[in-house]
C-alpha cells in the first residue's frame, strides 16, 4: 500500500549555518516527486532528512500519519539508491540484491522467491551470478535499484542515480525506472539537477534555490508556467527581455523597447502600465526576414537535425536563441537582419521588481503578488 510522505517547516543547520529554514511539502501516496535545483540547493539534503541520514532541528516529517523524525534509519522501510551505486564488489548480483532480506531474517525460499521475482522486474536475470565488476555502468544501476526494492519499502528515495551514465544509458535508465516506480505502485523521492530528466520521469518537481522550494507542479506546469525568473531560467531555455504592458481600454499589449508592439491576454486586473521581463523560449519566435518584429542580427546557427538553432542579437551582448523546423523555411544566413514576432499565448510576463509570474496559470505554491 502507497504512503505520503509530509514535510512541515522542517529545519537543517551545520553548526550555525541554516540550509533549510521552514521548508513544507505534501507528496501524495504513489507518486513519483522530484526534487530538482542546482548543485548546494538543498535537496540532497532534505533526502537524506527523510531517511534519517541527517538530523532534523525543527519542524516534523511524517509517513502517512506517524511523525518519523526520531525512528532509526533501519526502522524506517525505505529503500534508497545512491549515485555511485554502492553495491558490494565481493557480492553477486543475487548476493546483492538478497542482503536486505537476509537481515529480515526471511527464510531461504522466500529470499530466493523474491530475488528472482525483483530481478525479473529490473531485467537482469540472466545476471544473477555475475560479480559487480563484470557488469555495465547500467547493470550496476539496474542491480542498485534492485536491492532497494526488492525489501518491499514505503519509500524509494533515489539520490541523482544516473549522473554516471553516458547520454543514451541515462535516457534508457530513466524510462526504465518510471516503468518500475509505476508498475510497483511506490512512493518515490527522486533528487536531480537535469532539468530534462526530471520533466521526464516525474509525476510532480519541486524546483528548490538555496533552500527554498520556488515552484511545485507537474512537469508541463512548471515548464509552460513558471512561478518566477528562477524557474524560468533553469527549466529548459529561456530568453527574458525587457518590456511593458500597457492598459488600453479592456485590451492589453505588450511593448518592446525597439518599437515592436503585440496584443497579449493576461488574466488579472490591471489598473496601470507595467513594466516586465518577458520569458520567451527558442521555439514560441515567429523569424522571419521581412515585415515586422524584434529586430536582430543573426550571428551563428546550428543544424541539429529536428530543428535549426539560431544565435541572434538584439544589442550590443545581448545574444537570444531561437529555433526553427528545418522545413519551415530556408535556412537563415549568418549576418542577415530578422525579425522575431513572439507567440502571445506561450510566454510568461515576470513583473520586473518582484520577478513573478504575471500570469497565473496551473498550480501554485501559493505565492501572493
Amino acid at each position: 500500500m502507497s504512503v505520503s510522505i509530509t514535510i512541515n517547516d522542517v529545519v537543517k543547520r551545520y553548526g550555525d549555518k541554516t540550509i533549510i529554514d521552514g521548508l513544507s511539502l505534501d507528496i501524495k501516496p504513489g507518486e513519483f516527486f522530484t526534487l530538482l535545483g542546482p548543485s548546494g540547493c538543498g535537496k540532497t539534503t532534505l533526502l537524506r532528512m527523510i531517511i534519517g541520514f541527517n538530523s532534523i532541528e525543527g519542524g516534523v516529517i511524517k509517513i502517512d500519519d506517524e511523525v518519523i523524525n526520531s525512528i532509526p534509519v533501519n526502522k524506517r522501510n525505505m529503500g534508497m539508491v545512491f549515485q555511485n551505486y554502492a553495491i558490494f564488489p565481493h557480492m553477486s548480483v543475487g548476493e546483492n540484491v538478497a542482503f536486505g532480506l537476509k537481515n529480515k531474517k526471511l527464510s531461504k525460499n522466500e529470499i530466493k522467491t523474491r530475488v528472482d521475482e525483483i530481478l525479473n522486474i529490473v531485467k537482469i536475470e540472466d545476471l544473477k551470478d555475475r560479480m559487480p565488476d563484470q557488469l555495465s555502468g547500467g547493470q550496476q544501476q539496474r542491480v542498485a535499484l534492485a536491492r532497494a526494492i526488492v525489501t518491499h519499502p514505503n519509500v524509494l528515495l533515489m539520490d541523482e542515480p544516473l549522473s554516471n551514465l553516458d547520454a543514451k544509458l541515462r535516457i534508457e535508465m530513466r524510462n526504465a525506472i518510471k516503468n518500475i516506480q509505476q508498475q510497483m505502485g511506490i512512493t518515490t523521492v527522486y533528487v536531480t539537477h537535469d532539468q530534462e530528466e526530471a520533466l521526464a520521469v516525474s509525476d510532480r518537481i519541486a524546483i528548490m534555490n538555496k533552500g527554498v522550494i520556488q515552484q511545485i507542479g507537474t512537469p508541463k506546469q512548471v515548464y509552460e508556467r513558471p512561478e518566477n525568473t528562477f524557474v524560468s531560467n533553469f527549466i529548459g531555455t529561456s530568453n527574458l527581455l525587457e518590456g511593458t504592458v500597457e492598459i488600453q481600454g479592456d485590451k492589453k499589449y505588450i511593448q518592446f523597447k525597439n518599437g515592436y508592439r503585440e496584443e497579449v491576454d493576461i488574466p488579472g486586473e490591471f489598473t496601470e502600465d507595467i513594466d516586465v521581463f518577458v520569458s520567451i523560449r527558442p521555439q514560441d519566435f515567429i523569424i522571419s526576414t521581412e515585415g515586422e518584429g524584434i529586430e536582430g542580427i543573426v550571428k551563428n546557427s546550428m543544424f541539429l537535425g529536428i530543428n535549426t538553432h539560431y544565435f541572434i542579437e538584439l544589442s550590443q551582448d545581448h545574444l537570444i536563441e531561437v529555433t526553427q523546423d528545418p522545413d519551415v523555411s530556408e535556412d537563415i544566413k549568418e549576418n542577415t537582419k530578422v525579425y522575431l514576432k513572439i507567440k502571445p499565448n506561450k510566454v510568461n510576463f515576470f513583473h520586473k521588481e518582484s520577478q513573478y509570474n504575471l500570469v497565473k496559470e496551473g498550480e501554485s505554491y501559493g505565492y501572493e503578488y
